[in-house]
């Protein structure tokens, strides 16, 4: 039992890890001032993390995962830019590119090239549209979660 818990949670430690590096590197492709490239890094990781944690340990879809992490990072990116008197942008954007659905999208592509190469067969379509939908939703999710925290607190009129 102690023995799962240490190996979970060296596994939620080098997620973090390896995702706070392309947060950073995304970061510095945006220009983000070089007092915040660690705190992109800090919520790259933390995003990417709490993602993975979600997913593998909580049984909660990716998709969903992927909006309640997206929905952290910008509450904190939203702290971070209030007290340090930025753009909200500057700590979360380069943050959520890490949970960029990138090999589903692949896979999504790869199929409709072997499609175009080989014909259609009802597993490679199969394979496109789900693919090419949980790509879909995952990006979805990362825009409406960086959103959603900005329009309720930033909002000038009640919600209701």
């Amino acid at each position: 039992m102690l023995q799962a818990v240490a190996d979970a949670a060296g596994l939620l430690l080098q997620d973090a890890v390896l995702a706070a590096i392309p947060a950073v590197g995304f970061a510095m492709i945006f220009n983000v001032p070089k007092g915040a490239l660690k705190y992109c890094a800090m919520a790259g990781a933390l995003g990417h993390a709490l993602r993975l944690g979600l997913h593998k340990f909580g049984g909660v879809p990716l998709e969903w995962a992927t909006l309640l992490a997206a929905g952290v990072v910008s509450m904190v990116g939203i702290h971070w830019a209030q007290t340090w008197r930025a753009h909200p942008k500057v700590f979360t954007v380069a943050a959520v590119i890490p949970m960029i659905p990138g090999i589903y999208a692949f896979t999504a592509l790869l199929a409709v090239i072997e499609i175009d190469r080989t014909g259609y067969t009802p597993a490679l379509l199969a394979t496109v549209i789900q693919n090419g939908l949980r790509a879909f939703f995952i990006v979805s999710a990362l825009a409406v979660g960086l959103a959603l925290p900005g329009l309720l607190i930033y909002r000038r009129r009640p919600v209701v």
